[in-house]
């Protein structure tokens, strides 16, 4: 009778920590690399998603090397869970790529990938 009730608490436990697994979209993939060095002066982006994220309310911007922050103009994706974009005119230096997704579920996940240009 006890094992049996700690079993039902493991598990209780458990399965309420499923939902937080899927909670958030977590980047599995980005182009440039995080600290990756690529070749200007035009940029290809593309960040995927481990889940289907809300492109239409997802953001990316991008801080110069001066530190100024510019709004990149999010381009279509056929694939749910990516945001596309093209960074032009950059010249050489060290960038940041903010990005602001909502996931599908309702959850906002933000992040930034550090980058130079050669």
């Amino acid at each position: 009778m006890v094992i049996m009730k700690r079993l039902i608490s493991i598990l209780s436990v458990a399965l309420l920590m499923v939902p937080l697994a899927f909670a958030h979209a977590v980047l599995v993939e980005a182009n440039p690399m995080a600290n990756g060095v690529v070749a200007g002066p035009d940029v290809s982006i593309e960040l995927r998603f481990n889940s289907r994220i809300d492109a239409a309310r997802s953001r990316l911007t991008l801080v110069r090397p001066d530190q100024t922050v510019h709004p990149v103009s999010l381009s279509q994706s056929a694939n749910p869970g990516s945001l596309n974009g093209q960074l032009t005119g950059l010249g050489a230096g060290e960038y940041k790529l903010r990005w602001q997704v909502l996931a599908s579920d309702g959850h906002i996940t933000r992040g930034e990938i550090p980058f130079r240009v050669k």
